[in-house]
């Protein structure tokens, strides 16, 4: 979790150019003590690469692999520049992040930064404060109605329904979703089956401020059944509020379409949150040795509004969240990293093109020449 102190963030900053801000952000940076005065050249540096522009006034400047060796700590620096700055193209930043990243830690500061920058009213009010309290309260979160969270336990080694349910409760309290008792009423409880081996479970979570929502979706390593009926997959739903109700809705038409089995699959999450599929879809390997940082995760945006498909993409070994492959900001806010497989659904007509497309670039290494 993005930790931020009121001396991490600089409010009322007035620079001429891009480049003046970097060296603001990368001085302070030095000044705490988190990188090498030399961090700065690595940051103008990934600069002329890539623009580290987001979107929603917000850029994100960071240094390159190769100066990684002078970061001493993880951390970040937070300037606000309210007359705005022109970052790239006519873009104007009116908020720079400047991120100091020993190794792959970057990634998770971007996704965290990523999904709550993703407000546009959130951006506006980060250009306009007018003391650090808000800021650090919208970059941390402590502002922002909390979205539904989704986990995954896969091949569970389960022996029947029951221990399925209870590593998925299990699971479950470890996010901090329940205690010990949300546990022992799961499994005194008995779990609805939706059809097609798909089971569905509830857990009652007290309604307090720091109540979260959230799905398990669990499937066990072994073929199981409860009585006659089948155990392809568990759906644990530990509710707060009423922001699952979506999810329930797409659980009907999942049913009323004879897609529930695909609960069970590698797309599973994505498809209880788009519901139904459609379109086309592949699945990709990403090769770059850093993953989807900002310049990879430019270069497949890129690619991907070279079509007039709608295209949505899931990190199966990450979330399993489907978002728009076109927002730069959800892609680097998926967290992939080398290794992670990314299932891609598109649907118009450039569907199979857009596949194609997406599949060369990534196998190419996404502009940085992976071999």
């Amino acid at each position: 979790m993005l930790k931020l102190a009121r001396q991490q963030i600089l409010l009322g900053q007035s620079v001429g150019t891009k480049a003046e801000a970097i060296a603001l952000l990368a001085g302070k940076l030095t000044e705490a003590g988190l990188v090498e005065a030399g961090y700065v050249d690595g940051m103008l540096a990934r600069e002329a690469q890539h623009a580290t522009y987001l979107g929603s006034g917000i850029a994100i400047p960071h240094g390159t692999t190769d100066t990684r060796h002078l970061v001493k700590s993880t951390g970040v620096m937070v300037a606000q520049f309210p007359q705005g700055i022109e970052w790239d193209d006519g873009q104007i930043a009116y908020v720079a992040i400047g991120i100091a990243a020993k190794s792959d830690e970057h990634l998770g500061i971007l996704r965290q930064l990523t999904h709550v920058l993703g407000d546009e009213q959130a951006a506006q009010t980060l250009r306009t404060a007018t003391d650090e309290e808000t800021i650090i309260n919208i970059l941390t979160g402590a502002s922002e109605a909390k979205e539904v969270q989704f986990l995954t336990l896969a091949d569970f080694p389960a022996d029947d329904r029951d221990q399925l349910l209870l590593g998925a409760a299990a699971r479950a309290k470890s996010a901090g979703w329940g205690d010990a008792a949300m546990v022992s009423a799961l499994l005194a409880s008995e779990p609805a089956y939706l059809g097609e081996g798909v089971w569905l479970a509830r857990a009652n979570v007290q309604h307090t401020a720091s109540a979260q929502t959230g799905w398990v979706l669990a499937t066990p390593s072994n073929v199981l059944s409860a009585g006659e009926l089948p155990v392809s997959a568990l759906l644990l739903l530990c509710a707060a509020d009423a922001s699952h109700l979506p999810q329930l809705e797409n659980l009907a038409k999942l049913a009323a379409a004879s897609q529930l089995a695909s609960l069970a699959g590698s797309e599973g999450l994505a498809m209880l949150q788009a519901g139904p599929a459609s379109g086309l879809s592949d699945t990709f390997t990403i090769i770059n040795p850093h993953g989807l940082h900002a310049r990879p995760g430019a270069m497949l945006v890129k690619v991907a509004k070279e079509f007039a498909s709608d295209i949505r993409v899931a990190n199966l070994d990450g979330s399993g969240e489907a978002v728009s492959a076109k927002s730069l900001m959800k892609v680097i806010g998926l967290g992939v990293k080398c290794g992670h497989r990314l299932a891609f659904r598109a649907e118009g007509a450039d569907a199979e093109a857009a596949l194609k497309g997406i599949g060369a670039a990534i196998a190419a290494g996404l502009g940085e020449g992976v071999h």
